[in-house]
């Protein structure tokens, strides 16, 4: 496990994760949404976007935190390990609203600054449908991974995400036990 990538509706826990196994693995962590988004909001232009990403993908070992559909295909077949976080919308509901109540006004430290935290109802509103618009499109592509030799895990609750960060050792040699869920897929 020397490259993984992490996806997930927003506030189900992608950052934290992230930090917790880069902490713990010493793999080098990449935020993609402190990447892409750059002081006061400002998208990085695309064709600099996908630059960037194949940049990071050279490099030898890493973890990724972020969705950014249009890279992920890239994304995926670099990776040795995808970790899909299937948190129920009404936690991330939760989680979202109290993170823009914590950083009312600044910008988190895994972005740019001048990017104050923000909420709007296009942002809650792909939070509420990401497990019916967005969801089967990323079971199929983890299932696809999954087939050509990627290590997939899926977690859906506080207790899968502390187990597999408990199972994790301090070293980059982890190779995480899949937890079999009922769509098939290692989770």
């Amino acid at each position: 496990m020397k490259k993984i990538l992490l996806i997930g509706s927003g506030g189900s826990g992608k950052t934290t994760l992230a930090k917790e196994l880069s902490a713990k693995t010493g793999l080098p962590l990449f935020h993609l949404d402190a990447i892409y988004w750059r002081s006061g909001w400002v998208q990085t232009p695309k064709a600099e976007w996908i630059s960037v990403i194949d940049r990071i993908l050279q490099e030898p070992e890493w973890i990724m935190d972020g969705n950014y559909g249009g890279t992920l295909d890239q994304r995926l077949s670099a990776c040795d390990t995808v970790i899909l976080l299937d948190i129920s919308p009404w936690r991330c509901l939760w989680r979202v609203v109290k993170r823009r109540l914590q950083y009312s006004g600044r910008s988190r430290p895994e972005l740019a600054p001048d990017c104050p935290e923000r909420l709007d109802a296009a942002f809650l509103w792909w939070i509420i449908t990401y497990r019916f618009k967005r969801l089967p499109y990323n079971l199929a592509k983890l299932s696809a991974a999954e087939q050509s030799g990627k290590t997939v895990a899926i977690l859906r609750t506080t207790a899968q995400v502390q187990r597999f960060l408990t199972e994790a050792p301090p070293n980059n040699s982890f190779k995480p036990k899949p937890l079999r869920s009922g769509n098939g897929v290692a989770g």
